[in-house]
């Protein structure tokens, strides 16, 4: 018969045992990196995914992201170098390519985004502080992006860190100043408009002026070709008048009499002072517009 001792000696070694297993082995996930310590100094680093084994109790694991971490860094003002401020929003990407010298000069993300902050600021303020403003904001802000990875990259190996991208999400001048800036630009466009509408003023009034000169030329010339006109009707006329009267004598003195008739005795108009033997009524009198003596004389 097995002795009850034995049995509870074989459990606490089967316990031991598993005890010991489970410290000797530890797990590497795909997004990390592991660096293994034995008593305090680093031994190895394991970057590839899998079940590894460590030497137990004395040995003990740091897990190390590997994957691209992000950097916000708070906004920043710059001076560039024609001495206008700039407010400076960017952020970079970076990730730890040597885990032991990030262990054994960092140690930790939040001290590693501490440190990159300060690095970072260091490297916009140079970078931007040698370049105008008109260049940050609009001409080369790709090329300067480039400048301040490389300067920050360069400063970053030296704790294991390999700085992926620089970006500049926002450059603007301070509030105040974009005020002053925007208050300057509208008082620039509204001295142009005005310049314009000075010139669109004298522009219409030169067309103005043109069209009236032209016009009253216009307008003389028709009048002369209508007084030239009238003159030759005229002429015409008194020609004529003239052929007729010496062609025939009375009826000319009849027509002329039939004219006046005409134009004299218009309606609500018939009102005349005349004696009635004047020679405006001759023909009432008498169809050849003699007078009965006048006619009688030839008869005797």
């Amino acid at each position: 018969m097995r002795s009850p001792v034995t049995g509870i000696a074989a459990l606490i070694i089967l316990l031991v045992l598993i005890i010991i297993g489970y410290s000797s082995v530890f797990t590497v996930q795909q997004t990390e990196q592991v660096l293994v310590v034995r008593l305090g100094e680093p031994v190895r680093v394991v970057t590839e995914p899998g079940l590894n084994f460590k030497a137990p109790f004395i040995d003990s694991v740091i897990s190390i992201d590997k994957r691209i971490l992000d950097l916000e860094n708070p906004s920043q003002e710059v001076i560039a170098s024609d001495q206008k401020r700039l407010v400076v929003d960017a952020f970079a990407r970076y990730r730890i390519k040597n885990a032991l010298r990030f262990y054994q000069s960092i140690g930790t993300i939040q001290a590693a985004n501490v440190q990159l902050t300060t690095l970072l600021n260091a490297a916009l303020r140079r970078v931007l502080g040698e370049v105008t403003f008109i260049t940050v904001v609009r001409d080369e802000r790709e090329r300067l992006m480039q400048r301040i990875r490389e300067q920050l990259d360069h400063e970053a190996d030296g704790y294991g860190i390999q700085v992926v991208d620089v970006r500049i999400r926002r450059a603007d001048l301070p509030e105040q100043n974009s005020q002053a800036v925007y208050q300057r630009m509208q008082t620039e466009r509204q001295r142009e408009a005005a310049e314009f509408r000075a010139q669109g003023g004298q522009k219409a009034q030169e067309i103005r002026s043109r069209a009236d000169r032209e016009g009253t030329v216009i307008v003389a010339d028709a009048n002369s070709s209508a007084e030239q006109v009238r003159g030759e009707g005229d002429a015409e006329r008194n020609r004529l008048f003239a052929e007729a009267y010496g062609k025939d004598a009375d009826f000319f003195s009849f027509y002329r009499s039939m004219t006046a008739y005409e134009n004299g005795l218009r309606a609500n108009d018939t009102r005349f002072l005349l004696r009635p033997d004047s020679d405006f009524f001759k023909y009432f009198g008498s169809a050849s517009g003699h007078s009965a003596a006048a006619a009688a004389a030839p008869k005797q």
